[in-house]
């Protein structure tokens, strides 16, 4: 901490004797020092001191008061910034050597935003859970704090990808039995879950003020970085409603022709129920042979879906037909978790990497989702 005290007056006192012009070539030239990853707004962010919270780099709030530039207890406070505490038990999968206090993250800019993303599917039995549970792990990976929903209705199985049996469930939180902390189970592998029920079918019959509840108690979730909610698969109410809220939705499909069909099916009824739908539509094709077949998949799914529909979906990747995702099945993990360097794992990391690399929109974060959950119009 003196070290970076002494580094930190050495910063200002260059400062004050260089321009206002020479202040911001030094704020960029200790930005590109920063070893830390850089933010998802890219040179936006470097442009904007404003939201710079690097210890290292200059105070932005604190940049034009001459008496509280050299004071290092603002930014060098390891209390606040490395609590231990805060962390879960320690795994031996280095998805969870990463996951930080939530009380830690800055409350600025779409670094600290809930990320809400909805996987789907039009036909079941495409690997669509497969697909959520490993999304999850690879984000985890990438020191995001995440939490997967399970919506399923009755079929609830992320659990069971995790080989675990949560004693409450969702349907206990709609019936005030016990709060979201409560029924959210932390799993050794980094990411926590909510785990779904047949309950989950009542949230559209909900009182005013039972709604309201839910709400508050699902709002407590916005202290992650990335929510990834795992439907049932077909084109309920709920299906729809959790798509219409999400910030980014993932259909998946496989090259199978009636996976195809039913996965058009969703986005033609998601087109058809929803005016100015303002969500980010990607499909994911699973289990393929090769990049080829994929693409052959995925092109055809998005000139249909642009020519007769109007509907813009983006191909976000594929995942290849990989023995290993069987037998992490069989083995109920991850196979993210059995072989991180097998083709389905690098294919997922590829996948949230490119999600990664997206400007996510300004839409409110997970409070402006459960507006939209609840209060959406058809």
């Amino acid at each position: 901490m003196e070290d970076q005290a002494e580094r930190l007056r050495e910063i200002m006192r260059q400062r004050n004797e260089g321009q206002d012009a020479g202040e911001g070539g030094q704020a960029l030239a200790h930005a590109k020092e920063d070893p830390s990853p850089p933010k998802k707004t890219g040179s936006k962010k470097l442009a904007d001191p404003k939201n710079s919270t690097d210890s290292k780099g200059p105070d932005s709030e604190n940049r034009n008061d001459s008496s509280n530039r050299n004071d290092s207890s603002n930014r060098n406070d390891s209390s606040n910034r490395n609590d231990s505490s805060n962390r879960p038990p320690a795994s031996n999968w280095t998805g969870s050597q990463d996951w930080n206090g939530s009380e830690n993250r800055t409350d600025s800019g779409n670094r600290n935003k809930t990320r809400i993303i909805t996987i789907t599917s039009g036909k079941g039995g495409v690997g669509k859970t497969n697909v959520s549970v490993n999304l999850a792990l690879a984000y985890a990976r990438l020191g995001k704090k995440v939490v997967v929903m399970d919506a399923d209705l009755g079929l609830a199985n992320v659990n069971i990808m995790l080989n675990m049996i949560p004693k409450y469930t969702i349907y206990d939180l709609i019936q005030k039995k016990k709060t979201i902390k409560e029924i959210m189970v932390e799993t050794e592998y980094g990411i926590s879950i909510v785990a779904g029920a047949s309950g989950l079918s009542k949230i559209a019959n909900l009182t005013d003020e039972e709604r309201q509840d839910f709400i508050d108690e699902l709002n407590k979730l916005s202290f992650a970085d990335i929510i990834i909610v795992d439907t049932s698969a077909g084109v309920s109410s709920n299906v729809l409603d959790f798509i219409a809220a999400a910030d980014d939705a993932v259909i998946v499909t496989t090259p199978e022709p009636t996976a195809i069909t039913d996965a058009y099916g969703i986005i033609k009824i998601i087109a058809s129920e929803y005016d100015n739908l303002d969500i980010e539509l990607k499909l994911v094709v699973n289990r393929v042979k090769n990049a080829t077949e994929a693409k052959k998949v995925a092109d055809r799914m998005t000139h249909i879906a642009g020519q007769f529909l109007n509907l813009k979906v983006d191909y976000l990747g594929f995942i290849y037909d990989d023995p290993v995702v069987s037998q992490a099945v069989l083995r109920q993990r991850p196979f993210m978790v059995i072989d991180p360097r097998c083709k389905a794992s690098i294919c997922v990391q590829h996948i949230v990497g490119k999600m990664e690399k997206e400007e996510l929109k300004p839409s409110g974060g997970f409070t402006s989702m459960l507006k939209r959950l609840f209060g959406k119009q058809r």
